[in-house]
C-alpha cells in the first residue's frame, strides 16, 4: 500500500472516530499495517499521523476546490464546481468533515484547520468580490456559506439522511449570487 493509499484509510478513521477515538488498534486494522509499521511511517505516531491527514485534506482542497474558485470562468460556474467537489470531499454527504470533528475535540489542530477554513472563505469570497459584490458582504456571504454545508453535514448526519447536504449544495450557487 502506498503512503498517500496509507493516509485515505487513516483518513477514514480520524473522520468516523476523531481525533481520541482513533486508536491505534483501529488505524492499524483499517490500513492492514501492524502497529510497528505505522510507527515507521509515522515516527511521532498517532498526532503525525492525523497531521498528515490534515495535510492531504488540505492538498485535496487546494487542487480539488480552490483552483475552482481561482479560474476565470464565470463566477456561477466557479460556485457550481466547488459545489461538485464539496459534494465529492464528503461522499454525497456521508461523510463528516475531519475539520469539524477534529476541532471538537483537540487543539492540537485548531490553528491549521482555521486556516483552512478561513481560505475556504476567503477563496469564495473573492468570487462574489469578482461578481459585483462588496468586500464586507462577500466574505458574510461566504462565512455563511460555509456554515451552510458545514451545519448540513451535521444535520444529515444526525438524522441518518444527506437530503438537507444535498438541497444546501444543490441552491447555494444561485442563493450565494443573489443581490
Amino acid at each position: 500500500m502506498s503512503k498517500e493509499e496509507t493516509i485515505i484509510q487513516l483518513l477514514q478513521v480520524f473522520r468516523q472516530y476523531g481525533y481520541e477515538g482513533a486508536t491505534l488498534t483501529r488505524l492499524s486494522q483499517a490500513t492492514g499495517l501492524g502497529k510497528a509499521s505505522l510507527y515507521h511511517h509515522f515516527p511521532k505516531g498517532k498526532e503525525e499521523m492525523a497531521q498528515a491527514v490534515l495535510n492531504y485534506i488540505n492538498d485535496w482542497m487546494e487542487t480539488n476546490i480552490f483552483v475552482a474558485l481561482r479560474s476565470h470562468s464565470q463566477p456561477i460556474e466557479r460556485i457550481r464546481a466547488m459545489t461538485q467537489k464539496v459534494n465529492e470531499l464528503y461522499s454525497c454527504g456521508e461523510h463528516p468533515c475531519l475539520l469539524a470533528v477534529l476541532s471538537l475535540e483537540s487543539k492540537l489542530f485548531s490553528k491549521e484547520i482555521e486556516n483552512a477554513l478561513t481560505h475556504w472563505i476567503n477563496s469564495l469570497a473573492q468570487v462574489l468580490i469578482d461578481a459585483g459584490f462588496e468586500e464586507k458582504l462577500a466574505h458574510q456571504k461566504a462565512e455563511d456559506a460555509v456554515l451552510q454545508i458545514q451545519g448540513s453535514l451535521i444535520l444529515s448526519r444526525c438524522l441518518n439522511d444527506t437530503a438537507p447536504f444535498q438541497r444546501v449544495l444543490q441552491r447555494l450557487p444561485e442563493e450565494l449570487l443573489k443581490i
